[in-house]
């Protein structure tokens, strides 16, 4: 029977690794297409645990009666510990709390420098910013926007940000960091327990599996970039608790941080290097950041659409709108984008004699090459 109490031990333990290696970054284990198991292992870990400790206890009475007792009293000691550090050291929501509070302040009354890196949202006059440099850390926030909930989400992996309505089954949700698949942090809603990805708010695992959360329009600006363009925003603040979170950040966004995961490479087209990603309807496109520093306006097309990206004088913030065709050929000065014989801010906003027709923003991402051609396989590049 002692052969029982010893596959139940390995068993246990070797349940417990996988289970946390195939959905944090681990060596190999975020190149792997292994989603699925992970939620195999995740959804039955109960019933693994209680086969793997029938055996442990189907067999403890016959290695108790060896005289050496200390060798299976040392070996339950090291499955509670691979247990507790599993379930509770290595756990996602446990490494990144969210806030304890969150609080949001005008302009008047923000703390938070002017030269961080924000993700932006606006709708019907409401506007808000969260700095990169403390939801990076809590990877989301929950809130709302013009009586909305949203969920403000940032992947320091991937340098991803993204905002979407946390809507389950047509009803609000709370959503639980629960890992990542190939880099991407993964959340895990609290009324059907599926798995949704944070680069593009797709369900990759579970009952909802193929589905995706309403996106939020966002961009990325430095704060006094966005509190130029939307005076009136609020702004969130940090939180005292995760001070020191917070500052183990503050050379992230810069690029200058040290982290194998987090690093970034200078030169262009490498795995860490920062590309503005665009995504229209099927197509795609990836525009060098280096690239884009230099020429400042782009005026290019994603698909069939005519598109310009255009980079702010503070080399932070970036802009990407639709062209009405692709005969239209933008220039920039002083931030300010002129076509033909009108004149547009940053916001697309008509500032010419003739302010009708403002121009169409969209949806433009800075984020890590492996990151951007992972999730868009068939990308192009320009």
């Amino acid at each position: 029977m002692k052969k029982y109490f010893y596959i139940g031990i390995i068993g246990f333990i070797l349940f417990e690794i996988a289970k946390v290696y195939f959905i944090m970054p681990m060596p190999g284990s975020q190149r792997m297409n292994s989603i699925d198991l992970a939620y195999f292992l995740h959804t039955w870990r109960w019933t693994f645990r209680i086969l793997f400790m029938l055996l442990i206890l189907l067999g403890s009475a016959s290695v108790l009666k060896t005289r050496k007792k200390w060798l299976p009293a040392l070996m339950i000691l090291l499955v509670a510990g691979v247990a507790y550090a599993a379930n509770f050291e290595m756990a996602a929501d446990t490494m990144f709390y969210q806030p304890k509070m969150l609080l949001l302040k005008n302009a008047s009354d923000n703390k938070v420098e002017k030269d961080r890196l924000v993700i932006g949202v606006e709708e019907n006059g409401e506007a808000k910013a969260y700095p990169i440099q403390f939801i990076g850390y809590h990877h989301q926030v929950q809130d709302q926007l013009n009586g909305k909930p949203i969920i403000v989400t940032y992947c320091t992996v991937c340098r991803t940000g993204r905002v979407f309505e946390p809507i389950v089954n047509n009803q609000p949700d709370e959503f639980r960091l629960v890992g990542m698949d190939h880099f991407n942090a993964m959340f895990e809603d609290g009324k059907t327990h599926s798995w949704w990805r944070q680069a593009n708010g797709e369900a990759i695992a579970g009952p909802l599996k193929g589905r995706t959360l309403p996106e939020v329009r966002s961009t990325q600006t430095s704060l006094g970039e966005w509190l130029k363009l939307h005076p009136n925003s609020q702004i969130m603040q940090p939180d005292p608790a995760f001070q020191m979170k917070y500052d183990s950040m503050s050379k992230y966004e810069s690029g200058k941080g040290k982290s194998t995961l987090t690093k970034t490479d200078s030169l262009s087209w490498k795995e860490k290097s920062w590309v503005v990603g665009i995504q229209i309807n099927t197509d795609s496109k990836a525009f060098d950041w280096n690239r884009l520093k230099k020429e400042r306006v782009i005026n290019s097309e994603v698909g069939d659409t005519p598109t310009v990206l255009v980079l702010a004088a503070d080399d932070k913030s970036f802009f990407a709108f639709q062209r009405s065709s692709k005969q239209e050929i933008f220039t920039m000065r002083n931030d300010t984008l002129f076509s033909a014989d009108k004149r547009y801010n940053l916001l697309g906003k008509n500032i010419s004699t003739d302010s009708s027709n403002n121009l169409k923003p969209v949806n433009a991402y800075q984020e890590f090459w492996h990151s951007w051609q992972t999730f868009h396989p068939k990308t192009e590049k320009y």
